[in-house]
């Protein structure tokens, strides 16, 4: 018999190809297919092996990962220890029915339970049904802040 309950739970290496999959999606989504460059061995490495940086977890309906929520811990010069949410991700079909949410509260939960002094993250400016998802809850949408990053190649022509 099959049911419709959504489990959220934390991911395991098994999940990794789903994960890249979703990841994929979401590049998709964003109109940059072309900038995914992690592989599942790195992910791999990164998320269960010695050099553990991040942390995620799954949503899953009928046995079958429809969704994930990666985070990992990082420190503010002005806050101390923080929680980032890199990324929530639900396939695009199952979307709008309430798997962002428990994504979200999942991380917000190991974010109290962990006493960080902030969670954060980022959100598409043309990205409206994120905007609205996040507009929902008591959180504070920061424009004054400007991203500022370096790829690989970049840093490869500068050093």
């Amino acid at each position: 018999m099959k049911t419709n309950k959504i489990i959220i739970r934390k991911g395991k290496p098994a999940d990794l190809p789903h994960a890249l999959s979703l990841i994929k999606e979401l590049a998709v989504y964003e109109k940059a297919p072309h900038e995914v460059s992690v592989g599942l061995e790195e992910m791999k490495e990164l998320g269960f092996g010695r050099k553990k940086i991040f942390h995620f977890f799954v949503a899953e309906k009928n046995n079958k990962v429809i969704g994930l929520a990666l985070y990992y811990f990082k420190y503010s010069t002005w806050k101390g220890r923080c929680l980032y949410l890199d990324d929530i991700i639900v396939t695009e079909k199952e979307r709008g029915a309430g798997v962002g949410k428990l994504l979200f509260d999942k991380v917000a939960q190991i974010a109290k339970k962990e006493n960080v002094r902030r969670m954060e993250w980022q959100v598409l400016n043309w990205n409206k049904p994120a905007i609205n998802f996040y507009q929902k809850m008591p959180v504070i949408l920061d424009d004054e802040w400007i991203n500022c990053k370096l790829t690989d190649r970049e840093l490869k022509k500068i050093f």
